[in-house]
């Protein structure tokens, strides 16, 4: 599946896809008319996420010019995690006495990403409203100064013959907490509460460039299924990474 954004966002609204754009078979030309089209219409840059990458569309996209300008991994492993390994108390999230304190946290631990270190409480509500939310699977950890990290989760039920998986959907841990292993003890509370939800098969992402979190990962059996890239094009003027506007 490939996703298109510009940058403005509004700019997209404007553009008339070529007729050489197949986002299910792309070429050169497709990404090169795609590019022109935006730029006619006032993008200052492109960016097309491809979800996942494949080698017709790396071909495609770099072939036009087009840059890797983010990449992210869909890691699995399989469950239960054997015997023994580190366990520490957690609770489930309360929204009213936890909300700003998770806001908090969540800003300070993912101030570098481009989208979840700007969550506000309207997006934590958003997504508790998604059918999907369960509040047995958001689980939170307190330290001597209160909530200190969480390992939320999600459930994928059986689709298209594919069975159903746990995803480890947000995970972090207040840096000012970092160095006690609360990292890697909250995947492995994630990972046990979906097991005992009856799932075999856990997954999570994570960008490709995070190498602390690639190292956890690595260490607790998790490899990679699938890569996601974004590619991007500028107008030569425009200096962004090509994520606004984008989600």
């Amino acid at each position: 599946m490939l996703h298109v954004t510009t940058h403005p966002a509004d700019a997209l609204d404007a553009v008339v896809m070529p007729a050489t754009w197949n986002p299910r078979h792309p070429t050169v030309q497709g990404f090169t008319d795609l590019a022109a089209a935006a730029r006619n219409c006032g993008a200052r840059s492109v960016t097309v996420a491809a979800h996942p990458r494949s080698g017709e569309t790396d071909a495609a996209a770099l072939g036009a010019g087009f840059t890797v300008t983010r990449e992210m991994l869909q890691l699995r492993r399989q469950l239960p995690v054997p015997p023994p390994h580190v366990t520490i108390s957690v609770r489930t999230f309360d929204p009213d006495a936890d909300r700003d304190r998770w806001l908090d946290v969540n800003h300070r631990a993912f101030q570098w990403h481009p989208e979840q270190g700007s969550w506000t409480a309207d997006d934590l509500a958003e997504r508790m409203d998604e059918p999907w939310f369960d509040p047995e699977g958001f689980l939170v950890h307190d330290g001597p100064d209160g909530l200190d990290a969480f390992c939320w989760t999600k459930v994928h039920p059986t689709s298209d013959g594919e069975p159903a998986v746990g995803e480890i959907f947000v995970i972090a841990v207040d840096p000012a907490a970092h160095g006690q292993g609360l990292g890697r003890a909250m995947v492995l509370a994630g990972l046990d509460h979906l097991h005992r939800r009856g799932l075999d098969t856990a997954m999570l992402y994570a960008e490709s460039d995070n190498v602390a979190a690639r190292a956890l990962y690595d260490s607790l059996g998790f490899t990679e299924h699938q890569r996601h890239r974004w590619y991007t094009t500028t107008s030569g003027t425009d200096k962004s990474d090509g994520t606004p506007g984008a989600r």
